[in-house]
């Protein structure tokens, strides 16, 4: 699993987890990222590479059958805990090239690595704490 993810990461219970600068030195090298958070999620804040399929969550059970089974796939979410689930779903249906971004978009933003929308207008990282940090008009 390793040599397909050029020998880097971390293997925990089978599945293997990548850093953002690991995940994104793969990238590099031809492997794809399935990110599976939801559209308002990806609205927000989005990685900032060319090579990613959208898979929501919410819909993965339907498209998981459509990726590329023979490319390197890192799996991505906003903190990692769904694209680990998703990563170990696919290594049950039968994908071999799988690999879990360890911290999500949220580790990948602290690593300074690119994104494609503005992060400075953004704080927080989990969903659940974001909110902006520009002021209220009315403060």
């Amino acid at each position: 699993m390793k040599t397909d993810f050029f020998n880097l990461g971390f293997e925990i219970g089978g599945l293997l987890h990548l850093t953002g600068k690991q995940a994104y030195t793969c990238l590099q090298q031809g492997a794809k990222l399935v990110d599976v958070r939801a559209d308002y999620e990806i609205a927000i804040k989005d990685f900032g590479v060319q090579n990613k399929i959208y898979c929501p969550f919410t819909a993965s059970d339907s498209m998981l059958k459509t990726l590329p089974p023979d490319t390197p796939l890192i799996v991505a979410d906003c903190v990692g805990l769904h694209s680990k689930e998703i990563a170990l779903k696919l290594l049950e249906h039968g994908y071999t090239k799988i690999a879990n971004l360890s911290g999500g978009i949220a580790a990948w933003e602290r690593d300074g690595l690119p994104m494609s929308h503005e992060a400075e207008t953004m704080n927080g990282q989990c969903m659940c704490q974001i909110r902006s940090r520009k002021k209220d008009a009315r403060d």
